[in-house]
């Protein structure tokens, strides 16, 4: 696992605010960019971060690039984390 990358994608709340709204399912680029005041190049980097730590993944539909969470890297890190605190105390 990539935890750095995990971690550094995490690490900035527009990713996380992406993140959860990719929660319900999938959307294109342009539908998330409408979710924020801030223009489509900057998410599109965010996006990019988000990918390359395998936190969403992209499917190209047509002219549309379709974008996914991953939940499993998220389950992994939890694992990881879990492991540090102890098994008892993750619970």
């Amino acid at each position: 696992m990539r935890f750095q990358e995990t971690f550094k994608a995490l690490s900035d709340p527009t990713r996380r605010n992406i993140l959860e709204i990719l929660k319900p399912g999938r959307m294109t680029a342009g539908e998330i960019v409408n979710k924020f005041d801030v223009t489509g190049a900057t998410i599109s980097r965010h996006l990019s971060i988000l990918k390359e730590a395998g936190l969403v993944s992209d499917t190209k539909k047509g002219k549309y690039i379709y974008y996914e969470l991953n939940t499993s890297v998220v389950e992994e890190a939890m694992q990881w984390l879990a492991g540090i605190i102890g098994k008892d105390e993750a619970k």
